[in-house]
């Protein structure tokens, strides 16, 4: 306890159990409560039902996109819909053979294992995947050396539902055993209205339609960003006493460095080290990467994709490139089109 009475102790533990609530809250259950991705709903509702008419397990599904767009949720309401239990992993927890072979033993029948960032799964693991998947069996070594032996070892029947935001970095052997593949678009504005409406009915959160325009404008086409803008809407009204209206969500993404058009903090010091620093680019990732202090999967992954979508960065052979419409968004002049302009 603390000597200072004017001081309460708070339990962290508690506080990171009322976030983890409100995420559970947030997330839906059903393919019918999931907003969005429409075509990829029905895809997943017509394989699933054909699978419970006939009594077996599902085909093998992956999950391919950005960040944020609900991989995991969709895995769980793979899981729900088909009254199955679900087990989770990643793919950086898995670095050996032995880590999968673990998994894949103590599986029950029908079970969903979903597996997240697949695309970073050990080499070794992903040749056991394969077998796995196909056979519902694996080889397991015994010993070393001339005296090693291979066990075969059978498996209860399961659905593995991989999620990767880097498809192409899967080897062709193990995406082509995927029954289906779902790729995940980014939300129209629309939509993401839809996904912010029922995160503050959950909430309990009064909002109104005009703030939940704005909100929906800034959050990069994406619902995990859309919940927890919203979230930060909540604390700033809760604060300062005031409603959740357009001038709350104005001051509060104001203060979180979120601009009109769903730029952030790190966003714009990617923009401005290429536009600045290399004159519009080209720059090579691991440049860009080691000017900003993130890790270039960090830039590949979250920041690109949606400098790409708003046309405000291309990829080249040579490295990135800042285009016109960029250079027009951050008030800057563009030395190379002056020079051409000087050479025509």
């Amino acid at each position: 306890m603390s000597d200072d009475p004017g001081v309460e102790l708070t339990n962290p533990s508690l506080e990171g159990d009322a976030e983890l609530a409100f995420e559970g809250a947030l997330r839906p259950k059903s393919l019918t409560e999931f907003v969005g991705q429409q075509k990829v709903r029905g895809q997943l509702q017509l394989l699933l039902t054909a699978a419970s008419m006939q009594q077996r397990t599902p085909d093998h599904i992956l999950l391919a996109g950005p960040p944020g767009l609900g991989k995991t949720t969709l895995a769980m309401i793979i899981a729900y819909e088909g009254n199955r239990p679900l087990r989770m992993s990643s793919g950086p927890a898995i670095q050996h053979a032995g880590d999968l072979a673990a998994v894949l033993s103590s599986l029950v029948p029908g079970e969903v294992l979903f597996i997240d960032e697949i695309h970073r799964m050990a080499r070794s693991a992903e040749e056991m995947l394969y077998l796995a998947m196909e056979d519902f069996r694996i080889d397991i070594m015994v010993g070393k050396g001339a005296g090693a032996t291979s066990v075969p070892l059978d498996l209860a029947p399961f659905t593995l539902v991989g999620a990767t935001t880097r498809s192409g970095m899967l080897p062709n052997p193990l995406r082509d055993r995927f029954g289906f593949t779902a790729h995940l678009e980014f939300y129209a504005d629309a939509e993401l209205e839809l996904v912010l409406v029922r995160a503050a009915s959950l909430l309990g959160l009064a909002i109104d339609r005009e703030a939940i325009a704005e909100i929906a404008g800034r959050c990069r086409g994406t619902p995990r960003i859309a919940n927890r803008l919203l979230r930060r809407v909540r604390d700033y009204a809760l604060v300062h006493g005031g409603d959740a209206d357009l001038a709350a969500v104005h001051a509060a993404l104001e203060l979180y460095d979120v601009d009109e058009i769903g730029l952030d903090r790190l966003d714009r010091e990617v923009m401005n080290i290429v536009l600045t620093r290399f004159g519009g680019g080209p720059v090579g990732l691991n440049t860009l990467a080691v000017s900003v202090g993130e890790e270039p999967e960090t830039i590949e992954s979250v920041v690109e994709p949606f400098l790409v979508r708003i046309g405000f960065l291309t990829r080249t052979p040579r490295g990135r490139v800042a285009t016109a419409a960029a250079w027009r968004h951050f008030g800057l002049n563009n030395p190379q089109a002056a020079l051409t302009l000087d050479v025509l």
